[in-house]
Parts: structure tokens; C-alpha cells; sequence
């Protein structure tokens, strides 16, 4: 799971698996970079330097390294040593600095369940008075990017990086060759599935084997059935939150799914994180693929001219017949996040709250996310993006990003990681058809507040 898709290729979500204990998040990726930890050698490390670990995979790690590299240049007597780790080394490094008292200045995560976790904990200071104090910062940034640095009403992360909402991709020719549309209905979406299935084209592709992926699904019909205070429910610790109507509907829709052969078969082996499931949308043996954003440059450098000839389609989740969830809803990665160790020193917390407002999406950094096919979370960029190679698909992103009604965190992020994992394993079985959705509901229900 990637936000950082790992090597340019994989996705964003593999560190989230990992930090879940097996999930995580996405497996934000494994595999990326170098075998060990790259760190800054041009003498930031000065004792007393604010120190910062961030993830590697190009090229979004260049962006990284490149926003602290002028930063140190501008700033000389306030620098940040920065430290480069693969996702899996991350995921480990972090829990265990933190819990011996040792971790970096600038926590780098993607907010929710595990920045509560460190709250809770005393382990990142509450930034709220900050923004207050410089209303300019958090003015320009999208407001959806917020929802995941919050805890109890106040701002615990500086949100940095891009947005990365999750998109239903379809194949055009294939629609085409079939004589179909795409979807605009739960009930649309059901009655494609035998006429691809007659062509000998998978439905929908899905890399079911990562587990986060099929979570999409779930969250999707959550919202569009009963509205994102279903899963609010259970994410409040209200009790019994997962046997809502609204959520046993939507568990048995996604069954009624799996039983019409809509997803590709053999689909609890495909990997996302080997882009096996992106592969099989461009190579047209599957239709659709329900997938985050930050699948469109993979799918541009992989895909042969499937991107650039205009063979992708792309849409937001359509609606679900008497619904109650707003359409224009999405879920996916608000942002990245980025807090300050309560134990750093003064003047190291002085540092990062200097680079926040000064490093994190400058205008020039603002350009190089863009450059990459990615949308970053500042508003009013739409001359930028409308001059991109990547222009239409830029400006889909940026639109869906800060006009949905609800911007929801991906589920194994906002819950805890306990929580997430069980959550993570009950989706496999539910997908798997080996328990029903009253079964789903009571083992979620068991978990509800841990």
C-alpha cells in the first residue's frame, strides 16, 4: 500500500500492512531501494540538528531528500539530518524508537489510528497553537488533508505529500468491444459482470492476496449505502457498530459479487504489490479495477501506450440504488503526515516547525510532485496541473480530492493497529466466502474500542 509506491511501481499501502503486524498498509512496499538505510552525509548531523526519517523509492524519495538538501542550505544554523529507510525497516525502526525514548525529531506516518496511538501516548505535541499562530500554513492546504491529523479536536501532524484518493479504473476498449458503459450503479456494476464473464474478460481485477485492496471495496458500499457515519460508528467505539443494517447489507452486496464471478478468479494469490492486479486491467484480460491513485504512473511506465493513447478510464465509485451516502464521497490517503517528538529539544522542535512552513510543499516541491504524475495537497493549483503531461487525469484527482462531500481515511489507517489487523483477516475470509456477514459483523464488533 503506497504512498509512496515503492519504487515508483508499488503502492503506497506497504507500510501500513507492515505496522499492522502482517498488513500492513500497504505493504508500502517492500523492496524499495537499497537494503539498508541511506542517510544524509553533508554534515547536517551537527549535534543539536533536528533529525528526519522518511521513506525511500524514487522518485518520490528525491522529492523528499531534495526539500531537506535546501532547506539545510537556507537555514545553517537550523538543519535537519534526514535518514532514508525501505518501508519494512521503517515500520520496525519507528515503533521501537518511540518506545525506547529515541525517535527522530520529525515522525513521518500517515496519521489516524497510530498518530491516536502516539497521542495517547504523550508522544508527539500537540500542534494546534502553531497553526494558530501561522493560519497561512493551514489556509493553503486542502482541508479534507486535516481529518487524519486530528485527535480530540486538535492537530497533532503538519499534512504533507499528495492526495490519493481511490478511483474505479476501467479498460475503453474493452467497454467498447463489449458494446458496454461504465458503471453508474451498484445495479450497472452486477449486470456487466456475465457480459465480460461471456468474452472471457474478468470483470474486475484484484490483487486479493494484500487484503487492503478488497478493503476498498468494503468501504465504498459502506458509505454509499448508509453514509460515512456507518463506519464513523465503529471507528467511535459505539457498540455493535459493525451490525449496523447498513453494513450487513453492504457485506452481503460484495458477496453477491464475489458469487457472480465479477472479480478475476484465483484473485486471493494476485499480489498488488507486484502490480500483477494493474497488469491485468492494461493487458485486457480484466475490465475494472477498483485501486488508489497512485497506480496511474505505474500503470503509465508498465502499461506500454495503454495510459498515453487514452485506453484508461478512470471514475469515482458509483452509487448504490436508495442509498443514503453522498456519490461525490471518496476514501484513500488524505495526505502524509508529518509530527514532532514531544522528547526532541527546543531548539530541534524549533527546526521542524521552521521546515514545515518553509520545506514541506514549497513551490518548487509543489512542482516536482506534479512532475510525477501525483497531485499535491495545495489549493488552487489547477494552472499546474492543467499543464502536465497527465493534465486530465490531474485535475479528475484534484476535483474528486476537495469536492467530496467526505474525504474518509482508509480503514486499516484510521483504526488501530490491533483493530486493523483483525479487520484485515476478517475482509480476507469474508472474500474468501468461509464466513457470512453476520459472522464479519460479530467478530469486528469484538475489537470495536481496542
Amino acid at each position: 500500500m503506497d504512498p509512496n509506491a515503492l519504487d515508483f511501481k508499488t503502492s503506497r499501502r506497504t507500510f501500513l500492512s507492515a505496522a499492522l503486524g502482517a498488513p500492513v498498509l500497504a505493504a508500502l512496499a517492500a523492496g524499495c531501494g537499497t537494503s539498508g538505510p541511506r542517510a544524509s552525509d553533508d554534515g547536517a548531523g551537527a549535534a543539536g540538528a533536528a533529525t528526519y526519517w522518511f521513506l525511500t523509492s524514487q522518485p518520490q524519495e528525491g522529492i523528499r531528500t531534495d526539500a531537506v538538501e535546501k532547506f539545510n542550505a537556507a537555514n545553517p544554523d537550523h538543519r535537519i539530518q534526514y535518514t532514508a529507510f525501505q518501508n519494512d525497516a521503517y515500520k520496525t525502526k519507528i515503533k521501537t524508537a518511540i518506545g525506547a525514548g529515541e525517535a527522530p525529531t520529525i515522525i513521518y506516518g500517515w496519521g489516524g489510528g497510530t498518530l491516536r496511538s502516539y497521542v495517547d501516548a504523550g508522544q508527539v505535541d500537540d500542534l494546534t497553537p502553531w497553526f494558530e499562530e501561522n493560519p497561512a500554513v493551514k489556509e493553503r492546504l486542502f482541508p479534507s488533508a486535516f481529518g487524519a491529523a486530528t485527535v480530540n479536536g486538535r492537530i497533532y501532524a503538519m499534512p504533507g505529500e499528495t492526495v490519493q484518493p481511490i478511483v474505479l479504473y476501467f479498460n475503453k476498449q474493452l467497454f467498447d468491444d463489449v458494446g458496454v458503459a461504465p458503471p453508474q450503479s451498484w445495479g450497472d456494476l452486477m449486470e456487466l459482470a456475465p457480459k465480460f464473464n461471456a468474452r472471457g474478460i474478468a470483470p474486475l481485477s484484484l490483487g486479493g492476496q494484500s487484503r487492503w485492496t478488497e478493503m476498498m471495496w468494503l468501504e465504498f458500499l459502506f458509505d454509499r449505502i448508509g453514509g460515512p457515519e456507518v463506519f464513523a460508528a465503529a471507528y467511535n467505539g459505539e457498540k455493535n457498530a459493525w451490525s449496523n443494517p447498513a453494513a450487513i447489507d453492504a457485506l452481503t452486496k460484495v458477496q453477491d459479487l464475489i458469487k457472480a464471478d465479477g472479480f478475476v478468479r484465483g484473485f486471493s494469490s494476485i499480489t498488488a504489490d507486484s502490480n500483477a492486479d494493474q497488469a491485468l486491467l492494461y493487458t485486457g484480460k480484466a475490465a475494472m479495477m477498483l485501486h488508489g491513485s497512485w497506480t496511474y504512473s505505474a500503470m503509465a511506465a508498465d502499461g506500454g501506450d495503454f495510459v498515453s493513447s487514452g485506453k484508461l478510464g478512470y471514475m469515482n465509485f458509483p452509487a448504490v440504488d436508495g442509498g443514503k451516502g453522498d456519490p461525490t464521497d471518496t476514501f484513500g490517503n488524505p495526505a502524509m503526515y508529518l509530527s514532532i517528538y514531544s522528547k526532541a529539544t527546543e531548539e530541534q522542535k524549533d527546526t521542524a516547525k521552521k521546515f514545515f512552513a518553509t520545506g514541506i510543499l514549497s513551490d518548487d516541491q509543489v512542482k516536482q510532485w506534479i512532475d510525477i504524475g501525483s497531485v499535491p495537497i495545495v489549493q488552487g493549483t489547477q494552472s499546474l496541473l492543467s499543464s502536465s503531461k497527465d493534465a486530465d487525469f490531474l485535475q479528475f484527482i484534484y476535483q474528486i480530492s476537495t469536492t467530496a462531500g467526505n474525504f474518509g481515511q482508509s480503514w486499516d489507517q484510521a483504526l488501530s493497529p490491533t483493530a486493523a489487523e483483525t479487520l484485515l483477516d476478517n475482509i480476507a475470509r469474508l472474500f474468501q466466502l468461509s464466513i457470512s456477514p453476520q459472522q464479519f459483523a460479530d467478530n469486528m464488533n469484538q475489537v470495536i474500542g481496542k
